[in-house]
């Protein structure tokens, strides 16, 4: 088997000094154009890569960053993490990523490797009923953290959604469109992002005397979605529009009112949350809270890459207004309703 490439073997090729190689590697030195190039074709000919690790130990500086999301399946997630990679990356840094699915223990196992094999940064959705200890653990490596989605920390920077004020928009649209039967479709746990989203929804429903609201809980997806749809008309046939906890579940409740043989936006409404990119192509096209996905996730990397150059600062906290972008899926309530 053919020995690793190293600095040694590129320098012989090359035909200088293995610090004159660590050099070029480096980007550093008064080194000439000639000597640059030599030794950047021997790097190419042998498929050397420099040793990322090595050098950040020696320069006290890693260019590894950790996501740790949870439901990395929801396209919503899956948006916002190329929004991160992409500005990322152009940056420099690497960016490695895992799914919790909302296991504090399962997190807490992820985050102790991410910190034992290094790593310069860390964006982090906190899994519900994170330990202290968790915390704890993060304080002491003094690792740059900044919380996604959940802000479950003052001390911590931030990047998050004024969900409160999105669904009491989308309730209220529905309820100007004259719909005074309107559910929550969706979510089944008791996340801050979830109980935000409720109380906007309840604020406005109290604010038009139209009763303590519906919540109809189920899993964040498109299948749940259409089969809670279905029971929640069969078990509240008066239930003329829905706001939806997220994108997916109200495709899913586009399909099963499609499938009922009822028209999304002529029989009941739905009203989506995230705008995903299915959101705009899909038949019909769904109404939607839209938070921009992709620029969000950019949002957040800057955010790290602010809280890196100036570890000092004062926690930041920074939380983006939904804007509806109306499409076909909402209108006024049928008249036999």
């Amino acid at each position: 088997m053919t020995p690793k490439p190293t600095l040694s073997t590129v320098a012989r090729e090359a035909g200088v000094s293995i610090p004159t190689v660590s050099q070029v590697m480096r980007g550093t030195g008064r080194i000439s154009d000639e000597t640059r190039e030599k030794v950047l074709n021997a790097a190419r000919k042998l498929h050397y890569l420099p040793n990322s690790r090595a050098a950040a130990m020696r320069s006290g500086e890693n260019r590894e960053i950790g996501f740790v999301i949870n439901q990395l399946g929801n396209p919503f997630n899956a948006e916002v993490v190329g929004g991160v990679v992409d500005l990322l990356e152009a940056e420099g840094y690497l960016v490695s990523i895992v799914d919790t699915r909302d296991d504090r223990d399962r997190q807490k196992r992820q985050l102790e490797s991410f910190i034992q094999h290094g790593r310069g940064g860390l964006l982090w959705v906190p899994a519900v009923d994170t330990s202290q200890d968790t915390f704890d653990m993060l304080a002491a490596q003094r690792i740059p953290v900044v919380t996604f989605l959940r802000h479950v920390r003052r001390d911590l920077d931030h990047v998050g959604i004024r969900n409160t004020e999105a669904t009491a928009t989308a309730t209220r649209y529905l309820a100007d469109l004259g719909h005074r039967h309107i559910a929550y479709l969706g979510g089944t746990d008791e996340t801050l992002v979830r109980k935000e989203r409720i109380a906007g929804y309840k604020q406005i429903m109290a604010e038009r005397n139209l009763g303590p609201g519906l919540v109809w809980s189920c899993e964040d997806n498109k299948l749940a979605g259409l089969n809670a749809m279905g029971a929640l008309l069969q078990a509240h046939p008066q239930i003329t529009a829905v706001v939806c906890n997220g994108d997916m579940v109200a495709l899913g409740a586009c399909l099963s009112l499609n499938r009922a043989g009822k028209r999304p936006g002529v029989d009941v409404s739905v009203f989506g949350f995230d705008d995903i990119q299915d959101a705009a192509v899909a038949t019909p096209a769904l109404t939607t809270m839209a938070v921009s996905p992709h620029k969000l996730g950019r949002k957040l990397a800057r955010a790290l890459l602010d809280r890196i150059a100036d570890p000092d600062m004062p926690p930041v906290v920074s939380e983006i207004s939904a804007e509806p972008i109306i499409r076909d899926t909402t209108g006024a309530p049928a008249r036999s309703a």
